[in-house]
Order: structure tokens, then C-alpha cells, then sequence
């Protein structure tokens, strides 16, 4: 796979999301501006559709607006009040104690992968995705989304997700890595409903680029 055809093919993803106005335009990251409410919600995003998450952690950060709120709360309430995602109870003990991991560190939320990766709950494709939201840098952010349509792409025969952002990074310039999971998600979501429609879309672009 060349990295011209395979920077074409996104090209191309990114054309026809921008067909679909008004559907999935919502960017999870971008909905708070508090650092703390980027990663909180980054992290309980996993496996969640962004719309669910959205509206949980709209009641979230008005309970715990900072990290010192979360940090002090009631397990049982929090898994309340987060009880629509996926993975409830184990998100909502999770995302406490990294609040208290950051407050206890002197309140700042770290700013690097190695950092990130050390809180409950933060995997390489969360920190990844905040860090590109939150610090606008140049990261892949693997998801299951962006892991099956690489594959049919051809960007990558992995399907471990720290070997697809390798294979990615190899074959993408940086200067779209940061923009990668956000086109790929946002497609993933309007067509990948219907596999067998998504397909259709991939193939069809395959033969056209």
C-alpha cells in the first residue's frame, strides 16, 4: 500500500462524510472545555455511543464540575449517574480514582502518552484520542473503527491495535494522524450500521482512487 493512494483514499472518506451533514457531527472531546472533562469523557466513550456519553457526562460535570469534585464522590453515585454506558460500574470506579490519581499529583492532567497511560481506564487509544482533541497533536487514535476499515482498506493486516497505529504511522505524513480517527469513526458511524452497505462504500472508493 502506497502512502499517495492511501492518503487519497481518506480524502475521499472525508468527501463523502461531508455529504452526510447532520449525521454524527458531534465531536465527544470538543463538547466541554475543561481538560478533566475531555479525558473523563474520552474515557467513559469506550464502546458508548458518543450521543450517550454526551448526555451522561452533561449531568456528570454539572454534579463534579472539577477534579476534585470526582475525586471525593460516592462511587454508588457516580455508577448512577453514568449507568447508561457500557462497562458502568467498572467506568465509574475507574474514572474516580483517576481523578483522584491527577488531584493528588497537584490537579493537572498530564499532557503525555507515557503520563496518560499510567491512570485507570487510559489505554493507548484513549490518550491518544484526548491528546489529539485536547492538545491538538499529531496521534492515531485506534478504535474499533478505525481497526476494521483500515483492515479493509488495506492499510493494515493487524488486528492489535497498538501494531495497526504503527502500521498507520508508517504510511500516513504526521500531519494527518491527528485526523484519522475522527474521519474513519465519523464514516464508520454513518455507513458501518449496515456492513454489508459499508462495504459496498469501500469497495466502490477502492476502484475509484
Amino acid at each position: 500500500m502506497k502512502s499517495k493512494l492511501a492518503v487519497k483514499q481518506l480524502r475521499a472518506i472525508l468527501k463523502l462524510n461531508s455529504k452526510r451533514k447532520g449525521v454524527n457531527e458531534m465531536r465527544l472531546a470538543a463538547q466541554w472545555p475543561e481538560k478533566y472533562q475531555m479525558l473523563i469523557a474520552t474515557i467513559l466513550s469506550a464502546q458508548t455511543r458518543d450521543e450517550v456519553t454526551i448526555q451522561v457526562c452533561d449531568v456528570l460535570f454539572v454534579k463534579y464540575p472539577k477534579m476534585r469534585d470526582l475525586a471525593k464522590a460516592r462511587l454508588s453515585l457516580v455508577k448512577k449517574i453514568i449507568s447508561s454506558v457500557n462497562y458502568a460500574p467498572t467506568k465509574s470506579f475507574r474514572i474516580i480514582e483517576t481523578a483522584k490519581m491527577i488531584t493528588s499529583s497537584g490537579g493537572k492532567v498530564p499532557e503525555t502518552l507515557s503520563e496518560l497511560i499510567k491512570l485507570p481506564g487510559v489505554g493507548r487509544k484513549v490518550a491518544n484520542v484526548y491528546l489529539s482533541e485536547a492538545h491538538k497533536r499529531d496521534v492515531i487514535g485506534v478504535d474499533t473503527h478505525v481497526a476494521r476499515i483500515s483492515n479493509k482498506l488495506g492499510w493494515t493486516k493487524n488486528l492489535n491495535p497498538d501494531k495497526i497505529e504503527k502500521d498507520l504511522e508508517a504510511l500516513f505524513p504526521k500531519r494527518y494522524w491527528g485526523k484519522i480517527n475522527e474521519i474513519l469513526v465519523r464514516f464508520g458511524k454513518s455507513y458501518g450500521l449496515s456492513r454489508r452497505k459499508e462495504d459496498e462504500v469501500l469497495r466502490k472508493l477502492k476502484g475509484k482512487v
